[in-house]
């Protein structure tokens, strides 16, 4: 029998998972690794943990073949953003800056303040943030000298990983999109951006197609995985992009909804568009599948705060849920701004803090915590609006991601947006989308839309027209609060930088 292998880099966690060529799961791993964070703004991970991760969970889902059966390739998502720093002879000048690193904040902020930063997002199609590698490479520039100076060679995590295997020097065209780098009307690194960055073109890795194809891994690492030496590997492509490939939300209109850690929201074009206003992100799937959307840093991270600060970690998630389900839509009146560690899309300021506004004597925990919910949600609904403005009406909502293990949360999702919200049998979005660019590469399928058939069923959350009046009352109020607010986020955030240095 047939198998193929998608693997999934995450910012948290890899996980692998064995399928069958129709999309049928088979069997999975995921192994954790520690996202290294400091009141800077650092947020950094080992690269040989990732690696290792890689490692372990291919052989134990692979195991799970027995010697008749065929395993055609294994084929990766990966986390974007992420930027390494190397010698001429490949040795390791730094760990791996994630998205979630904001230490080129003020470098950041810098450069929107001129007009170049602007040109540079309508030439990339990556908004001018800490998370992007032209940031960060502005920041070790002035910051870390030391590093700047040995470095010859720059790559992402998944390049990282097929280098370590292979012996190439790769990004896929989908995440070299994400970098601020990558001309995506041109298809080229972009010569302006690379010299704000202070970088020449040969430091960057050569740009192959998400089908692209290695075999001949050091075998050692074989050995290790438990695979043959000469198992096709498939470059894939970006998580982000993935995503929406993996809850079959890649026609025009039909938008994906993701929320882990982190979240977005994000639809398929058949050209990369810009946004005027540069609130919006534009990634390849591949060349002719561009992924336009917002990214936001205020997913389930916020969740898990609410858990660990306001209940001290003394309840669970679903207890928490239980108490926000007995408070009303719009939590009495309580607004909460997700922004605890700067924020994306929809307003691009890592100075941003979060907020609760409203709070009176009659609000209690199980208020703030539904508040909470309803601001994540809000949020990203001030992200489709934007969307929508680029792209088009969205006339259906694919959701994914760990927040689809709530109901009240979906629901929530449901009402904010007025529109039912999709949520598709497979939760493995991004490692199945990763074996269908497989099949494509393969040449088993021809076309991206097998997709519809690997899906599975719907599970289908309508909204309740009983709360579209209170989400419409209270959005305005969300999205003009935010905006007042902005002037005074780098104030609050220069104060903490100052206290937190004192602590030191």
């Amino acid at each position: 029998m047939q198998y193929l292998i998608g693997v999934d880099l995450g910012t948290t966690a890899t996980k692998a998972v064995l399928f069958k060529t129709n999309g049928e799961i088979v069997a999975s791993s995921s192994q954790g690794y520690e996202l290294y964070r400091d009141p800077s703004g650092m947020a950094e991970e080992e690269q040989e943990d990732i690696f290792e991760a890689v490692l372990m969970t291919i052989r134990e889902v692979s195991i799970n073949l027995n010697e008749d059966d065929e395993l055609l390739a294994v084929s990766f998502s990966t986390q974007m953003h992420s930027l390494i720093a190397m010698t001429e002879d490949w040795c390791e000048l730094s760990r791996t800056i994630t998205w979630a690193d904001t230490r080129a904040v003020k470098y950041t902020e810098e450069l929107k303040k001129t007009g170049q930063g602007f040109e540079i997002y309508k030439r990339t199609g990556t908004p001018i943030h800490p998370m992007a590698p032209l940031s960060k490479l502005i920041w070790l520039k002035n910051e870390k000298p030391e590093i700047f100076g040995q470095a010859k060679h720059y790559l992402d995590i998944k390049g990282y990983i097929f280098g370590r295997l292979f012996d190439v020097n790769k990004i896929d065209l989908s995440t070299a999109t994400g970098t601020g780098l990558f001309n995506i009307f041109k298809l080229n690194w972009d010569a302006g951006a690379m010299e704000i960055a202070g970088i020449s073109e040969n430091q960057l890795p050569n740009v192959v197609e998400p089908y692209e194809i290695e075999q001949g891994m050091k075998p050692e690492f074989a050995k290790k995985m438990g695979i043959p030496q000469d198992t096709k590997f498939v470059w894939g492509a970006a998580d982000g992009p993935l995503s929406n490939l993996g809850v079959n939300a890649i026609k025009p209109g039909v938008a994906a909804i993701t929320i882990g850690t982190s979240g977005a929201i994000r639809v398929v074009t058949d050209q990369p568009k810009t946004d005027s206003k540069a609130r919006t992100f534009t990634y390849a799937l591949d060349k002719t599948h561009w992924v336009v959307g917002g990214p936001v840093n205020s997913g389930g991270d916020v969740y898990r705060w609410v858990r660990d600060s306001l209940f001290d970690g003394k309840l669970s998630f679903d207890e928490i849920t239980e108490l926000a389900q007995k408070v009303g839509p719009g939590a009495d009146g309580l607004l909460f701004h997700p922004y605890l560690g700067g924020e994306r899309a929809p307003i691009w300021d890592a100075n941003a803090r979060g907020s609760f506004f409203g709070l009176n004597y009659g609000h209690s925990r199980a208020n703030m915590a539904r508040s909470v919910l309803e601001g994540v949600m809000l949020n990203l609904y001030m992200v489709a609006l934007s969307l929508i403005e680029v792209t088009g009406s969205l006339n259906q909502i694919q959701a994914t991601g760990g927040f689809t293990s709530s109901e009240l949360w979906i629901q929530i999702l449901a009402d904010i947006f007025e529109q039912p919200i999709n949520v598709p049998e497979s939760r493995e979005a991004g490692c199945l989308a990763a074996i269908v660019m497989a099949e494509k590469a393969l040449g088993i399928v021809d076309d991206l839309n097998v997709i519809d058939e690997m899906v599975g069923t719907n599970h289908s959350y309508q909204p309740n027209p009983e709360t579209f009046e209170i989400y419409r009352e209270l959005s305005p109020i969300f999205i003009r609060l935010a905006r007042t607010l902005g002037d005074e986020y780098i104030n609050i955030a220069n104060f903490q930088r100052h206290v937190d240095e004192e602590k030191k």
